[in-house]
């Protein structure tokens, strides 16, 4: 006989209760005199406070997501923030856009001058709406990764972007009724110590409840730096609110945390984090390339970081897959002409902790640590009852783990709810636990997460999407439909920004770039382009009236095959073909891939007026190229460096503007 025998209940099925003993989770085990180890449950323990689990809408990466219809659009929404039924993320950071490409994109600026004001530009304004709608509690946070040219005369470190940033804040709470509850310094950019304090210096004066989050620093960058500063600057110490730190496992792998972090007195978050592939890039699909990864990011991120807060990038994959670190969100959603979105397992992962324990819990570390066989654990406690939940994962585990547990202090002997996840099981309440003399054993399944709770609510989403479908061929857009000062839907900016507005020199709507100095830049930034479609198009062409309004070019580009910014900084374009025509009528037909240099396959010269309209066109078959200004064919070359690829339509930084867009 065992010495303990664990008294254990399935849920309720069909009205009946079945007892099972000595039953894993996965399959009999052999029966065992003693658990491998026992964790005692401590109500008077104590611990750092948990801040919550969150995700970053940033570098335009979800872009595409207002673009989708309805109901799919509210059940993506549904998934990452609604309470018990998905995700349920308890923080969202948005980006500050700045009209720079920022990784996927660029996100629209709320002032591209010192006297321009748009609190409606964009859609993280109402991402974070939507946010709100569904979880009240959310807790907001925005950053900046570059910004417009005016700032500062360029420069970012400046009381014009101390300002820029208060008046984000301030616009978010006059118009669209957001609390912003923290602010960030520059992502992934060495912090200037004077302007943390001119910063914290005008959040006090103007939001005092914003508090301030530093330093978002990447691996490679002197990560945890500021911690130094702020031992040597008492003044820095108080302007810094939280300290953050982004993918703080490096290269390595390894958690590195310095002991002065953790004694700093200010709570620590790593504040953007994923699993990453071999290419060091974040990847969250599905439970074996991503999701187990993520699991153990979780516990570990607290139990060796002391990290008190995690936030992925990024919420959902609504961007173009091929764009730079694809397949980066808690879920993928980026063909809104079909609806299809896919609820990867990325999103229950992140569950096991959301739905389980809320900020303002607090970890007891006492019953925080590492099982035998390979996994972790960390137990957490309400402020205001004595529920509590222990999540566990054995990621990496050879067999199955019998566990014993202790309920020890004020934390409630009630039943305990046992859900788990792993490679057959996702998001499953797999049993309920009744304690015996406040002690019960658990086997655990190798490779599973576990969430072990006295709470009740939890839930599974139970929303499917429609099939998907390729997008809508041929295609033709005319502008008319889009509200003035918005983006077209299905074009994604990938610098300057392009919106519609009435046309200067004809009648109806058109298109423009309406980025006219180059913004201060986050990371690579290629000339203003914006773009759609699909990566499979071959043959085809492509046609656009364009009309530059101030000295400068018009392009049209195809068969774009990566836009992927980071494989290349020193390219102003994307992978593909691209037609370039000049204000003075010179025109190349430009092939470009990245890290080769750009071959110019054609150029000549046309009759081209300034603020005049002229029609542009690509044509593909094979690999017969054929560009066209006015009806009248430029240039013919034979090519086969790029085989198929989405279009695109872009200038310099000049105001350009753009109508009947059509590819047949």
């Amino acid at each position: 006989m065992c010495a303990q025998q664990p008294n254990l209940r399935a849920p309720d099925v069909r009205g009946f209760v079945v007892v099972i003993t000595l039953l894993s989770l996965g399959g009999l085990i052999s029966c065992r005199k003693q658990p491998e180890i026992v964790i005692t449950l401590d109500g008077r323990g104590s611990g750092r406070i948990f801040d919550g689990i969150g995700a970053v809408s940033a570098g335009a990466s979800s872009r595409l997501l207002i673009d989708y219809p309805e109901p799919y659009r509210s059940q993506v929404l549904d998934y990452l923030f609604k309470p018990g039924y998905g995700a349920s993320l308890q923080h969202l950071k948005v980006e500050i856009g700045a009209d720079v490409n920022s990784t996927d994109g660029s996100e629209p600026s709320h002032m591209r001058t010192r006297t321009d004001q748009d609190y409606k530009r964009g859609y993280e304004w109402w991402l974070m709406k939507e946010a709100k709608a569904r979880n009240p509690q959310i807790i907001l946070d925005s950053l900046a990764w570059g910004a417009p040219g005016w700032i500062g005369n360029g420069k970012f470190y400046s009381p014009d972007m101390a300002n820029y940033v208060v008046k984000f804040i301030q616009g978010a709470k006059r118009v669209q009724s957001l609390d912003i509850d923290y602010t960030g310094v520059w992502n992934e950019s060495m912090f200037d110590i004077p302007y943390v304090k001119v910063l914290k210096k005008a959040l006090l004066d103007n939001v005092p409840s914003t508090r301030l989050v530093c330093c978002d620093l990447y691996p490679g960058d002197n990560l945890w730096s500021i911690i130094g500063d702020m031992q040597k600057d008492p003044e820095l110490k108080s302007a810094v609110d939280v300290v953050s730190v982004h993918y703080p496992r490096g290269e390595k792998g390894r958690l590195t945390t310095p002991q002065a972090a953790r004694e700093i007195g200010k709570p620590l978050w790593s504040s953007e984090d994923a699993p990453l592939s071999q290419d060091n890039l974040p990847i969250t699909r599905d439970w074996a390339s991503g999701g187990r990864i993520l699991a153990h990011l979780y516990n570990s991120n607290y139990l060796e970081g002391g990290f008190t807060k995690t936030e992925t990038w990024s919420p959902v994959t609504s961007y173009y897959d091929n764009l730079a670190a694809p397949h980066s969100g808690l879920m993928y959603a980026n063909t809104p002409w079909s609806g299809y979105y896919n609820v990867q397992s990325a999103i229950w992962i992140t569950a096991h902790t959301t739905q389980f324990a809320q900020p303002g819990w607090q970890y007891i570390d006492s019953a925080c640590g590492h099982v035998p066989g390979k996994g972790t654990y960390v137990t957490l406690k309400s402020p205001t009852s004595s529920d509590y939940s222990v999540i566990v994962e054995t990621i990496g585990a050879n067999g199955a783990q019998l566990v014993g547990f202790r309920i020890a202090g004020d934390l409630s002997e009630g039943p305990i709810h046992v859900w788990e996840t792993n490679a057959t099981k996702t998001f499953e309440h797999v049993m309920d636990l009744n304690p015996e003399g406040g002690k019960f054993n658990l086997v655990l399944d190798p490779d599973s997460l576990y969430s072990l709770t006295t709470t009740t609510g939890q839930g599974k989403g139970t929303a499917t999407p429609p099939p998907a479908r390729p997008f809508p061929f041929p295609y033709e857009e005319t502008f008319e439909s889009t509200p003035e000062g918005r983006s077209p839907r299905y074009l994604a900016d990938q610098d300057g920004a392009f919106e519609v507005w009435p046309c200067t020199q004809r009648k109806g709507k058109c298109l423009r770039q309406v980025i006219d100095k180059k913004p201060i830049l986050w990371g690579p930034i290629p000339d203003p382009f914006t773009y759609l479609g699909e990566s499979g198009w071959s043959d085809y062409s492509v046609s656009v009236d364009a009309l530059s309004l101030r000295p400068g070019d018009i392009t049209i580009l195809g068969r774009i095959d990566s836009a992927d910014v980071f494989q290349d900084h020193k390219v102003p374009y994307p992978s593909g073909y691209i037609l370039k025509v000049h204000d003075d009528g010179l025109w190349e037909l430009l092939n470009t891939k990245y890290k080769v240099p750009t071959v110019k396959l054609a150029e000549g010269r046309v009759p081209f007026s300034l603020k005049s309209w002229h029609r542009l066109e690509l044509r593909f078959r094979g690999s017969h190229i054929e560009g066209l200004i006015d009806g009248k064919t430029v240039a013919k070359a034979g090519d086969d460096t790029h085989h198929s690829g989405m279009v695109g339509i872009g200038s310099g930084w000049n105001l350009a503007e753009f109508d009947n867009f059509v590819i047949r």
